[in-house]
């Protein structure tokens, strides 16, 4: 598993249990859709914190939350 496959299926487990799409989303991180697009299709490899800032605010959570869970503090991530 990648760093970015972590990050990928948090964001992804977050917004089902939350009942909502990645646009909505973005909407509530006031982040592009683009750029969220962009990270759940694996094209950003390494998200920046300042936007992983904005997605964790408009989850209504905090960064450390939201990077909080098995895969990313279990795991040993291959390089990508």
């Amino acid at each position: 598993m990648t760093y970015s496959d972590a990050v990928i299926k948090r964001l992804t487990a977050l917004c089902n249990e939350r009942h909502i799409t990645i646009n909505k989303l973005a909407t509530l991180s006031g982040i592009t859709q683009s750029t969220v697009d962009n990270l759940i299709k694996g094209k950003t490899k390494n998200p920046k914190l300042k936007t992983l800032h904005k997605l964790a605010i408009g989850l209504d959570m905090t960064v450390s939350e939201l990077l909080d869970f098995p895969e990313m503090n279990e795991t040993v991530f291959d390089d990508e």
